[in-house]
């Protein structure tokens, strides 16, 4: 069987009717583009600001009071937005703001990674309601499908009927081309081997008959953290997430760039500076020496167990601080010149940190990146904000459910769901 192609920033859509909004929450395909276009800008309006009143609305969209008028009363029909307490204090009448609904849509996220597998299911506001994580040596196609028929059954058992009917769709963030990177998985290459003759846009919509969704796994962290983190609103950044392996997204005038192919952002596979035993400096992929698989052959190298990096991403209170700090130390060595070379060729605002590790390992690598990142030669470049990401560990699997998320209520430009040239 021919490897299915699933470039590394490219999400796929196993159905096409997944463009369509859930059966649940859908008034039928009468809609005309501009309505539904409307319909999106104003949801996406209220996420980023909270909540707005009607008359905030029409102003920062530039369309008519009438317009919005009926725009909102349909949205709070549907029960994706509801009145909040009025806004007292001001001239004239109190206003009543509007609010995304937290039940007005459900979505399930899948993380395929290298060393666990974590399923979730997020509501409309982006808060997970619940989570099943499965930690394994390797991931195996059998394992995988396994993990994600029994855990939908576990997330959504309990559930009503109406909120059954407002799962939105199931978005699988995994890495690109697990079969080729046996030294860094470990999998024997038999393993690796059926993942590469394994077509999982075919096999998983045979378990779950909603609208499935693709995309690699840092790209859809970079979309977790442009749909619910990003806090200090920036339109242009580049954003580095390190798992086992590190990658991540590039983005552009507020919206995820995929680039000619859907391959933009494929940071892991940046060339960086790295110093050679025999003296000097050579080069190599930035995936071998700022990813948490390095710190794991670290660990096994002196004896020490490396499995708690996986079986509790938040908590490394265990972990021998030495071989912690000479990890972090790599790290930002790599992410400096990385960074410099990055800005050299788009004059990005900021650069977001995040990854599979606590909060604290998290400030420590962003620290000192940003001290070995300014003692570089700047020369002919814009300063850069070095700032952590605010989603966290779980930002794939999160990242995941943001695709059926902005397929169904993002702005059209929001173009992560689409496919590229």
């Amino acid at each position: 069987m021919k490897a299915p192609e699933m470039p590394a920033a490219k999400v796929r859509i196993a159905d096409p009717a997944a463009r369509l909004r859930a059966a649940g929450l859908s008034r039928g395909t009468n809609q005309s583009g501009v309505r539904l276009y409307n319909e999106r800008l104003v949801l996406s309006l209220v996420r980023r600001h909270g909540n707005l009143p009607k008359a905030e609305i029409a102003r920062l969209t530039g369309l008519s009071a009438q317009t919005i008028t009926v725009i909102v009363r349909q949205l709070e029909i549907d029960g994706l937005v509801s009145r909040q307490d009025r806004q007292r204090g001001r001239i004239g009448q109190p206003s009543v703001p509007f609010g995304l609904n937290p039940h007005g849509a459900l979505f399930l996220g899948l993380k395929i990674g290298r060393r666990s597998s974590d399923l979730v299911l997020m509501d409309f506001l982006g808060g997970v309601r619940r989570a099943l994580r499965e930690t394994h040596l390797y991931p195996t196609p059998s394992g995988t499908l396994e993990f994600t028929a029994r855990s939908i059954a576990r997330l959504t058992e309990g559930l009503t009927r109406r909120e059954r009917s407002r799962i939105s769709g199931l978005g699988i963030a995994m890495p690109f081309e697990l079969w080729n990177w046996e030294e860094e998985i470990g999998a024997p290459r038999r393993v690796l081997d059926r993942w590469r003759a394994f077509d999982l846009q075919r096999e998983i919509p045979r378990i779950f008959r909603r609208p499935v969704f693709f995309c690699d796994d840092a790209s859809a962290a970079c979309g977790a953290e442009l749909t619910f983190g990003n806090h200090g609103h920036q339109h242009d950044f580049l954003y580095f997430f390190i798992g086992s392996f590190i990658g991540g997204g590039v983005v552009l005038g507020g919206d995820l760039f995929l680039g000619r192919t859907g391959n933009a952002g494929a940071l892991g596979s940046m060339p960086v500076a790295t110093a050679k035993r025999t003296g000097g400096r050579g080069t190599q992929q930035l995936m071998r020496s700022a990813s948490i698989y390095v710190l794991e052959q670290k660990l096994a190298a002196v004896g020490e167990d490396p499995s708690m990096l996986w079986r509790s991403p938040d908590d490394w209170s265990g972990l021998a601080d030495a071989i912690l700090d000479e990890w972090i130390e790599e790290v930002a060595d790599s992410l400096s010149f990385a960074i410099l070379a990055a800005i050299a060729v788009i004059d990005f605002a900021a650069v977001i940190v995040d990854g599979a590790f606590p909060v604290s390992v998290r400030a420590g690598i962003v620290a000192r990146t940003a001290e070995k990142t300014a003692r570089l030669d700047h020369r002919g470049l814009s300063p850069v904000a070095i700032i952590e990401g605010s989603v966290g560990s779980g930002a794939r699997a999160i990242g995941g459910a943001c695709l059926p998320l902005l397929a169904n209520f993002g702005r059209d430009r929001e173009v992560l769901f689409k496919e590229t040239a």
